[in-house]
């Protein structure tokens, strides 16, 4: 499918000598490259409305070169935002200023896609520079799997009934609409990190009795509802992401055999990409994760090697090198790059010179193109 009108020529797209720069084609959207903006929370906004700050936090990354870029994670209700200040899809009147974005992103050649997320237990909770824990004022009482708070700083959860799940897949589903008339390509389901969808899968949280809990097949039946719901209204054109924790690293645990269980399920229900991240269900020591450069990637690579579903790799990938490595050995399908694209919005324009490879300059930019323009990315850890 077009990804909108580009002033770029056509050779500038790709190039053999660089795997993460060749596009890769899903269902009908055709990547310009591997890279792809992954979901940064801003906690930038009022009522749910995208505004200035998202077209240019967004646009920003379009304009330098990623070949996705991925809205923050964007709540399908109002009580299922991390904080007051997230960006929302419950209401028809946010797709005007996400329709902007997509429009925008679309001119300088990136696909663009929303991260469909419920909080769960983790909602209402404050922006990060505020500090952790409960909103002081205007919060919610926030719905999970349980009615045990992530901590005792967070507010209290009430635990959903049949009825509320019910509306909560319908919200997704809505959410999908509202992506494809703002025009969006891609849709990434948020069931990581401790979020809502986490919090039914991992066994750590999810103590229910009913059909919901339990077994492996009723602690995934949401995700896979959710997924089943979104695919049955977005169109088959276009593809479905997934976002995992892989691990919970806690004994007793949601783990990576878990993962590649359910990879597989989603795969059958019309999911296209796995995007392999981890942790977040319930807190652990200083220590406990094991974080370092490409620390999550062996978690994307064994889920793509037993599955055979694409998966995105994500997690303190700085290096062009590294990230090429990844794509050129088969251990993941896309690259997904957080810190190190806040760090710099222009750094996919800088690793295809590192690499060899050409990228599209925008016009407005050419005079800088020029031996002066190559990047050394450090380490960041």
């Amino acid at each position: 499918m077009s990804l909108g009108a580009t002033p770029f020529p056509a050779h500038a797209l790709q190039t053999a000598m660089s795997e993460l720069f060749s596009p890769i084609t899903l269902r009908e959207v055709t990547l310009r490259n591997r890279v792809a903006v992954s979901p940064m929370c801003e906690y930038s906004r009022t009522d749910g409305f995208a505004n200035d700050w998202h077209v240019v936090h967004l646009g920003s990354r379009a304009v330098g070169g990623a070949g996705l870029v991925l809205t923050e994670a964007i709540a399908v209700t109002a009580e299922g935002r991390i904080s007051p200040q997230d960006l929302g899809i419950w209401n028809d009147a946010h797709i005007e200023q996400l329709a902007r974005i997509a429009r925008f992103c679309g001119e300088r050649g990136a696909a663009f896609g929303t991260q469909l997320a419920h909080a769960g237990r983790k909602a209402s909770t404050k922006p990060p520079w505020e500090g952790s824990g409960a909103v002081e004022t205007g919060g919610w009482t926030p719905v999970s799997s349980t009615t045990e708070p992530f901590d005792p700083t967070y507010p209290v959860p009430s635990a959903l009934d049949e009825a509320g799940i019910a509306a909560i897949v319908g919200a997704f589903a809505e959410a999908a609409r509202r992506t494809r008339d703002a025009g969006g390509s891609v849709i990434e389901i948020h069931s990581a990190h401790g979020y809502l969808l986490h919090q039914f899968l991992s066994p750590l949280v999810n103590r229910r009795n009913d059909r919901w809990g339990g077994s492996f097949e009723n602690r995934t039946r949401l995700v896979r509802e959710v997924v089943r719901a979104v695919r049955a209204v977005w169109p088959e054109r276009l593809p479905l992401f997934v976002r995992i924790s892989a691990t919970d690293y806690v004994a007793g645990g949601w783990d990576l055999d878990s993962s590649v269980a359910l990879a597989g399920a989603l795969s059958d229900d019309g999911a296209d990409l796995i995007d392999v991240s981890s942790g977040g269900a319930v807190p652990v020591p200083p220590g406990t994760i094991p974080s370092g450069p490409l620390y999550q990637t062996p978690f994307a690579e064994r889920i793509r090697r037993e599955t055979g579903i694409a998966t995105g790799a994500v997690g303190m990938i700085a290096e062009p090198l590294d990230a090429e490595a990844i794509v050129a050995d088969g251990r993941a399908d896309l690259v997904f790059l957080a810190r190190e694209l806040l760090r710099d919005p222009y750094w996919p324009l800088f690793a295809a010179r590192t690499l060899g490879a050409e990228a599209p300059w925008p016009p407005q930019y050419q005079r800088a193109i020029g031996p002066r323009a190559t990047m050394h990315v450090p380490a960041h850890v």
